[in-house]
């Protein structure tokens, strides 16, 4: 079906929605959870709890495209539940991912000007990359996929996979130092 067919659905109150929306698009937003979560039973109840979160929230909202709206609930309900499970563990992709950005994305103790500046400097930074390189660090640092999945995704060698993330991380830290955001 329709990602507007879907919508309008929401906007009828039809529980049609709900089960529409997990026929399409329940395999992306499992994924997402798991590479955070890396718990199946805490996995199920936030792909529920995204369901959940749309329905409260379409209408009003009228999400365009659908599928990234799903996948920034179901990432942002996981890290909660993430945060909620751990404390000091490093238990998922997704921790160790944010350990990577350590070394180029300023702590929350660093001074810079503003989160909006740093957002778009960001922005434009993975804009400028090339489709391949964008997706790459799309696919390790907001979706938290392993190396190992983003070397068979684009058939490579997870070494290379390593050192082409580097890459892009010294890339970004060299701009974020040059626009004054890193110290």
């Amino acid at each position: 079906m329709e990602d507007q067919k879907i919508i309008e659905l929401f906007f009828q109150r039809s529980e049609e929605a709900l089960r529409e929306v997990s026929n399409k698009y329940d395999g992306i937003c499992k994924k997402i959870s798991y590479n955070i979560l890396n718990n199946i039973q805490d996995v199920e109840e936030c792909v529920n709890d995204t369901y959940l979160v749309a329905w409260n929230n379409i209408p009003p909202n009228q999400p365009s495209p659908l599928v990234t709206y799903l996948c920034k609930i179901a990432r942002n309900v996981s890290l909660k539940k993430l945060r909620y499970n751990t404390a000091q563990k490093r238990n998922s992709y997704y921790e160790m991912s944010l350990s990577e950005l350590e070394e180029c994305i300023p702590s929350g103790n660093s001074i810079y000007a503003e989160e909006k500046e740093l957002t778009q400097v960001i922005e434009d930074f993975l804009v400028s990359l090339d489709k391949k390189s964008r997706v790459m660090f799309l696919r390790r640092y907001w979706f938290a996929d392993s190396i190992s999945d983003i070397a068979e995704k684009f058939c490579m060698k997870e070494n290379n996979v390593s050192v082409k993330l580097m890459r892009i991380r010294k890339k970004l830290k060299k701009i974020l130092e040059k626009e004054g955001l890193y110290k």
